[in-house]
């Protein structure tokens, strides 16, 4: 497991806090003044807040930077009498920003961070200022969605071994084994900027995932699609039409193997018409290991000029 206070050399350098709001030992990251602006980053599979290291350092001296790690993810526990649906996450998210009393948020959502994000926002659109999607999902209740998760589950080689392995019972065998295999699984899903990948980067992705036990987040995720035990949260009239006039940005790697841009992006668009759409050519599927630069060229002049009355 990763010690509370393992800063990975330097390269994770922030002040870990934790709560037990959700029933679970969560860990989040806090940076900022406690005045700033709220930027809430939501990772996804199987990730923590590690990816949002660079984002934190660029927007922390002017922002309240908050990244907590999913249950099962990170630094956070991995209850074993819990399930790791997506609602299960929505939970615990929408637990952590009541106890927090976090308003106003921009929301910097990747991966399984997408429908996790937007299930919060579909329960408390009032406490969310602007949305950026960061290869993340955006679902809120759109009638084409699972025709689209679908014709990209065909053409994503994660879905494809996801399926097959849920059909010949080797799905939880393998990512049990992820302290192992983390490095093929990263590659499979696709990232393009190999020589960051030193003992330390894959430390950070790995250390989590020591036996089965710790593996059960990765897992849970994976297996509910097959399962369909996954529960989109579907957003009332009020809050899709609160959601639907809030600034947006998506911000895609074109190069994403797991989750293309040709089924993602129309949702968002979908949701958001007038909405800005930067598609990085090169960049895979982690986007903030790939090009976290560019990430942050966009990020921060869509935030500064964004600004909302939202109390």
């Amino acid at each position: 497991m990763i010690l509370p206070n393992d800063h990975f050399n330097g390269t994770f350098p922030y002040t870990p806090a934790f709560t037990e709001t959700a029933g679970f030992k969560m860990h989040y990251v806090d940076e900022g003044p406690r005045d700033g602006e709220v930027v809430l980053c939501l990772h996804g599979e199987p990730s923590w807040g590690y990816l949002f290291r660079h984002l934190i350092q660029t927007l922390r001296a002017t922002h309240r930077v908050v990244v907590p790690d999913h249950m099962g993810f990170g630094k956070s526990a991995t209850p074993q009498d819990r399930t790791y649906w997506l609602q299960d996450h929505i939970d615990n998210l929408e637990r952590f920003i009541l106890t927090l009393d976090l308003r106003r948020i921009t929301l910097v959502m990747h991966d399984f961070g997408g429908p996790v994000g937007m299930g919060l926002a579909a329960r408390h659109p009032d406490r969310v200022a602007r949305l950026i999607s960061t290869n993340g999902p955006t679902p809120f209740g759109q009638v084409d969605l699972f025709d689209r998760l679908g014709a990209n589950a065909i053409v994503s080689p994660w879905f494809q071994w996801i399926a097959k392995a849920g059909a010949d019972g080797s799905l939880e065998s393998v990512l049990g084994q992820l302290g192992f295999n983390m490095l093929s699984t990263l590659k499979l899903n696709g990232f393009e900027r190999h020589h960051v990948i030193s003992d330390t980067w894959l430390a950070a992705y790995s250390a989590h995932f020591v036996k089965v036990a710790d593996c059960l987040g990765a897992i849970g995720w994976a297996k509910g699609f097959v399962t369909g035990d996954h529960r989109f949260e579907i957003p009332g009239t009020e809050a899709e039409r609160i959601i639907r006039g809030r600034p947006a940005l998506a911000i895609w790697g074109a190069a994403d193997r797991t989750l293309h841009a040709d089924h993602f992006l129309p949702l968002f668009s979908g949701l958001f018409p007038d909405a800005p759409t930067h598609r990085l050519t090169g960049v895979g599927h982690y986007c903030l290991e790939d090009a976290p630069n560019d990430i942050a060229k966009l990020v921060v002049p869509f935030i500064q000029q964004t600004r909302t009355s939202i109390a």
